[in-house]
């Protein structure tokens, strides 16, 4: 993800977590840390997922992942996601977390795919919705 991207990653954002969009100084402020890596996936010049990981080893965060919902379905998301754990992987993070919302059972699947386990609940923490914390233990040296 460049700066060029942040418009239409926005865009993205407000359309798909009205009542939880990150704001563009958040989502530049996060591109500007040397911790972080953000990526987009396009189709053709649209922008229709993203994704954005912190890492300060031995541990990793999935800070935002998203898919347009016209682009459901074609395994967008899981390419964003192998990106962000192989990154993860690259930096020496071998502990990844991520909270997902308790009402979105199509990212859930997902995160499970992965090898992501639930390991706690924050109440509240979205608007109308608890979020699940999640964390995936890859030790050095082994493959998946």
């Amino acid at each position: 993800m460049t700066t060029g991207d942040v418009p239409a990653v926005i865009a993205l954002e407000r359309a798909l977590f009205p009542l939880d969009a990150w704001s563009e100084a958040m989502l530049r402020d996060e591109l500007a840390e040397p911790t972080r890596h953000y990526v987009v996936a396009e189709t053709g010049d649209t922008v229709v997922g993203y994704a954005g990981l912190r890492f300060v080893p031995p541990e990793g965060d999935v800070q935002t992942m998203a898919v347009s919902e016209q682009a459901w379905g074609k395994g967008i998301g899981s390419a964003l996601l192998t990106e962000l754990l192989d990154q993860a992987a690259a930096r020496g993070a071998t502990h990844v977390f991520l909270e997902v919302r308790s009402d979105n059972p199509r990212a859930q699947d997902l995160y499970k795919r992965f090898g992501f386990v639930q390991i706690g609940v924050r109440r509240g923490y979205y608007n109308g919705a608890d979020a699940f914390v999640m964390r995936r233990v890859v030790e050095k040296g082994t493959h998946e």
